[in-house]
């Protein structure tokens, strides 16, 4: 039985449901633009840029997809500030696109690249990073209650009497 090909089949469903997430923020972006133009568009750059760092590290797409950001330096849910620079290469060509023909057309010019180029680092990276998490030092993790468990943890497994030293 070749167990790699399990594994791989899982890391391979986990970057196709991060995907469908992202997918769920981006059409939440394109109902604003095109029913408030051009302040849904604004209020679409200012959902994606906080959107990782709602409902504890949660987009709207990656809650519906049991999917959490955090910080790689301590574990925490994703901050504003993460949020904001691990979702620039999605914002800059949001950004714009608020120019009405020109803006568009240089938006879908730089924008695809930057998608294509997302989605292959996803894909061709070891540890599924995708360009926004390599620059904001976040990652995404399936939403589980066992971190936060383990860190609440006063015992270890050797025993009993046995306490974790802080």
């Amino acid at each position: 039985m070749n167990r790699k090909y399990f594994l791989k089949r899982a890391i391979n469903v986990a970057r196709l449901s991060r995907l469908i997430a992202k997918a769920i923020d981006l059409f939440i972006v394109l109902i604003l633009s095109i029913f408030f133009y051009p302040v849904g568009l604004l209020l679409g750059m200012i959902y994606i840029g906080v959107a990782d760092s709602l409902q504890n590290g949660q987009s709207v797409g990656k809650k519906f997809m049991g999917f959490q950001v955090i910080n790689l330096e301590d574990g925490t849910p994703c901050s504003v500030k993460q949020s904001f620079i691990r979702n620039l290469p999605m914002i800059v060509p949001l950004f714009f696109a608020i120019i009405p023909l020109w803006g568009a057309i240089f938006a879908l010019i730089l924008g695809v690249p930057l998608i294509v180029f997302e989605i292959l680092m996803l894909y061709k990276l070891d540890s599924g990073h995708r360009l926004g998490d390599v620059m904001a030092d976040t990652s995404v993790l399936a939403n589980t209650t066992d971190r936060a468990v383990s860190k609440e943890r006063k015992t270890t497994w050797f025993g009993e009497g046995s306490q974790i030293s802080p």
